[in-house]
């Protein structure tokens, strides 16, 4: 049996608890709430060792015997700040992954720190497992092989990601265009119709040119977050179509 990582021995209650020394006064569990509570105020700029320390009242050193590092902590973190995931119900697998997907953005959008600190790394805690294992169940009466429906999981909750990422992005400003100093879709829009050259950028530039980002925030709405989900399972069930209409073998 392979030995498990520390993280993940931490995140799934693996670690041989030790019997010497007086009983713990903490336990990883409530230094990771602090840690969120610190990261949903503050954001991820806020956590550190020593913020959490103080907020659990210990020494930074004492965090030490719960978590081997702040990239630990922040990796449990990740998977601790994760809510359960939407029922099925009776809901079939395009509805259910639908519903799936679009909570699995709005829980990114509620906690925006979980962008930078969940990126697209594999998932290794129980709570984010958990909901890759609800999508795939939903798949599990379909025609799709195992590989099918393991990346048509990971597709969703990759567009998921980039959704959310996109929507706080204009919303906030994001990095790149706070340093521009643009706020929201629309005055993207006209920075990009201002600088695209017609000759080089034609598609591009007659759209920002038609005010496409003006009106109504343009692809950050609610409906573009539909039209882009409804393609992706479009695709998934075009696919489960084409492999009940192959042969066997």
């Amino acid at each position: 049996m392979a030995e498990l990582p520390p993280v993940v021995a931490r995140m799934w209650g693996r670690e041989p608890a030790s019997r010497r020394g007086p009983r713990p006064r903490l336990d990883l569990a409530t230094i990771v709430a602090a840690a969120i509570d610190i990261a949903d105020t503050e954001g991820l700029a806020g956590v550190s060792m020593s913020s959490v320390a103080a907020q659990v009242g210990v020494a930074p050193m004492a965090l030490y015997r719960y978590v081997g590092s702040k990239d630990e902590l922040l990796t449990v973190m990740a998977d601790s700040a994760v809510p359960p995931p939407p029922e099925r119900g009776n809901l079939s697998w395009r509805d259910y992954l639908a519903a799936w997907t679009r909570a699995n953005r709005d829980f990114l959008l509620s906690r925006p720190w979980l962008l930078s600190g969940q990126g697209l790394t594999p998932s290794m805690g129980p709570r984010r497992l958990y909901w890759l294992d609800r999508a795939l169940d939903a798949l599990g009466d379909t025609t799709l092989d195992d590989g099918e429906k393991f990346n048509a999981a990971t597709a969703l909750a990759g567009y998921a990601l980039t959704d959310a990422t996109l929507v706080h992005a204009m919303n906030t400003g994001g990095r790149e265009l706070a340093a521009a100093g643009i706020a929201g879709a629309a005055a993207y829009g006209e920075v990009l119709a201002e600088v695209l050259d017609p000759q080089t950028y034609p598609a591009l530039s007659a759209m920002m040119g038609s005010g496409m980002l003006r009106e109504s925030e343009g692809w950050i709405e609610d409906g573009d977050f539909r039209f882009g989900l409804d393609l992706l399972l479009d695709g998934i069930e075009a696919l489960i179509a084409r492999r009940a209409h192959q042969p066997d073998g």
